[in-house]
């Protein structure tokens, strides 16, 4: 299957962006088995497939929140890039942040592949670092997305974050 890539310009040099069709965007909340089993949602295993040949899902802490982010293994190459480009801004007023980035964008990852029905096994390590528990709220933020815990998303300060919680769990009859 070919896959779609374009290029775009930066201040420094090329470096791959995502097309548009390959955006994650949606939002879903599915439950986690004691076992760690956890059903991915059809809008994130559409574009992984679409973006790689690789049935498998990259996982890492976020770098912001108490979540995981997830993308599929050919946009670590993006990542690679912007850590570079962010590398040779900062490179004068801290030269070591470099490397706690590559440490968590690459060294803390796990690379999770999905079945034929769409499930994982979520590490325990990366529940542990989600603090998810028996429900996961996937959500699509463009090149990436991302997995919360959706008490934590309700409670996270953000309205649109914690508004798709609510519902989540008002659908499910969990509650808030």
């Amino acid at each position: 299957m070919a896959r779609a890539r374009e290029w775009e310009r930066s201040g420094f040099g090329e470096r791959p962006a995502v097309a548009v069709e390959h955006l994650f965007r949606g939002n879903a909340l599915n439950a986690v088995d004691a076992k760690g089993r956890l059903s991915v949602p059809a809008f994130i295993r559409q574009k992984i497939e679409r973006r790689s040949d690789e049935k498998t899902i990259v996982l890492g802490p976020h770098e912001a929140y108490p979540c995981l982010v997830g993308y599929d293994t050919n946009h670590g190459g993006v990542i690679h890039a912007d850590n570079e480009r962010r590398r040779l801004i900062e490179e004068a007023s801290d030269p070591t942040a470099h490397y706690a980035r590559a440490h968590r964008t690459f060294g803390a990852t796990d690379e999770v592949p999905y079945d034929t029905s769409g499930r994982i096994i979520l590490p325990l390590r990366m529940r542990r670092k989600g603090q998810i528990e028996d429900l996961a709220l996937f959500v699509g933020v463009g090149g990436t997305f991302e997995i919360w815990n959706p008490q934590l998303a309700l409670n996270s300060g953000n309205a649109d974050l914690s508004e798709l919680a609510a519902y989540w769990l008002e659908e499910r009859g969990a509650g808030s």
